[in-house]
């Protein structure tokens, strides 16, 4: 069922609270997962059981601070567990979808809540905008989304890398889609939802907007953009520059591999005893080289979480967010992942019911890729 929802004075993110609010009060959902503004302003998940604290809510705010999927997995991996409802954006659902593939997460008891995605900015560049600019809060989400309709092709400055080339800005999905990539939203928000439950909630039928025409002109954009820099950074990776090159400033944090919402290993070797090589190893590669580089094995420790990811990468970017060398690791992922994605005809995030390439065996896949 598609609905519409009617927005008072304009205030859009009031009407959304509002609807959110419904679905706990009615009884839809015990928890919910949601973007929450802190008392100082910045934006983080948060689970709510209260109606009245989702005025604090605020899933339209353009700052992706975490992947929210890792954060769902861990209130819904096992038994007994609440129902929750998961506000996520596309590139959060989809990873979701990856984990509970792998077994990180189920979908059971839970509402997946998707919202239409124009973009984000990383937490230090929101936090600039939200607090130099003198805008009211709710401008900086309503400028990206004027931005996806009519100047696609034009980013705002500061935009995150990963939103400039993001061709899934939608999770069709969902349960529940909050359609945002059309215009007049400050009179009415279009949702789509199961009939039974927008009867339950007491909505009504409405006619589509004009969402598909501008999600068509966006993803044509967004694309265009995608596929240039996918062009330069795999020049560097193929060319005098090779990926050791780009690496070559990682101090091994593991920031990367962290914030990721798919790399979930419990146990890292990167984390164990292996790589704690002894002392007088360090001296004898430093002899046989006249140099050894330190950390080490920052090559290997990229190349390893490529073999492991590339297939479900979701392109959400928080890699390179978290990177204190400012390395473009999102893009090196996304664009290796493109290709391996390709060989393997799968697309990460879009059916819950299509196992992981690695995990699944065909008997003639490898006469299907030329071999």
């Amino acid at each position: 069922m598609r609905i519409s929802l009617p927005v008072e004075n304009g205030d859009t993110l009031q009407a959304l609270q509002g609807f959110l609010q419904k679905l706990l009060v009615e009884g839809v959902v015990d928890l919910l997962l949601v973007p929450m503004r802190t008392p100082s302003g910045t934006i983080t998940p948060a689970l709510v059981s209260d109606p009245g604290l989702l005025s604090q809510a605020d899933p339209l705010a353009p700052v992706l601070p975490v992947n929210a999927a890792t954060l769902a997995g861990q209130v819904s991996v096992r038994k007994p567990r609440p129902r929750v409802g998961a506000v996520l954006r596309s590139c959060e659902a989809r990873a979701l979808v990856e984990l509970v593939k792998l077994q990180q997460a189920s979908l059971e008891d839970m509402l997946v809540i998707a919202v239409d995605c124009a973009g984000a900015y990383g937490v230090a560049e929101y936090g600039k905008l939200v607090s130099s600019n003198g805008k009211p809060k709710d401008a900086l989400w309503q400028e990206l989304f004027k931005s996806a309709r009519l100047t696609p092709e034009t980013p705002p400055a500061g935009l995150r890398q990963a939103c400039q080339v993001c061709e899934q800005p939608i999770f069709d999905g969902a349960q529940v889609v909050i359609e945002l990539l059309e215009g007049g939203l400050a009179e009415q928000i279009r949702l789509t939802l199961p009939d039974a439950l927008g009867e339950k909630l007491g909505f009504t039928p409405a006619e589509a907007g004009d969402r598909a025409q501008i999600l068509a002109k966006l993803i044509e954009a967004r694309t265009a953009r995608r596929d240039v820099e996918f062009a330069a950074i795999r020049a560097r990776m193929e060319g005098t520059e090779n990926l050791s090159s780009i690496f070559a400033a990682c101090i091994r944090c593991h920031n990367c591999m962290t914030v990721c919402p798919i790399c979930y290993c419990k146990t890292c070797v990167f984390k164990s005893p292996i790589f704690d090589h002894e002392p007088m190893q360090y001296s004898a590669w430093t002899r046989q080289k006249g140099a050894y580089r330190m950390p080490s094995d920052t090559t290997l420790f990229h190349l390893t979480r490529l073999n492991h990811m590339a297939l479900s990468c979701v392109g959400c970017g928080m890699c390179s967010e978290a990177c204190p060398a400012e390395l473009p690791v999102g893009m090196v992922f996304r664009a290796i992942g493109q290709r391996v994605q390709g060989v393997f005809n799968y697309q990460p995030g879009k059916n819950v019911d299509e196992k992981p390439p690695l995990i699944t065996f065909k008997a003639d896949e490898w006469t299907e890729v030329g071999e």
